[in-house]
């Protein structure tokens, strides 16, 4: 069973476009970068990511994601099939 998670990064300041950029171009055993966009709002990045389970999901987070120079904190929320 995969499991897919929504990254929502929060930046240093002028650093946005540097992370969205590293965040795309991650290269990861763990788990499979499908979707980075830069955003408005609280955050300013938001990463898809999908693993084959929670923990490697996990440690492709707080493993590779929050390595990225410029990255300040990170919310997870993972996707649910409620039906």
């Amino acid at each position: 069973m995969s499991v897919r998670g929504y990254i929502l990064v929060e930046t240093e300041v002028g650093r946005t476009q540097a992370v969205g950029r590293a965040m795309r171009d991650l290269v990861s055993d763990l788990a499979t970068v499908t979707a980075v966009d830069t955003v408005t709002g609280p955050y300013d990045v938001i990463v898809q990511l999908d693993a084959e389970d929670l923990d490697q999901l996990g440690k492709c987070i707080t493993e590779e994601l929050q390595a990225v120079a410029g990255v300040q904190r990170t919310t997870t929320c993972l996707a649910v099939s409620l039906g």
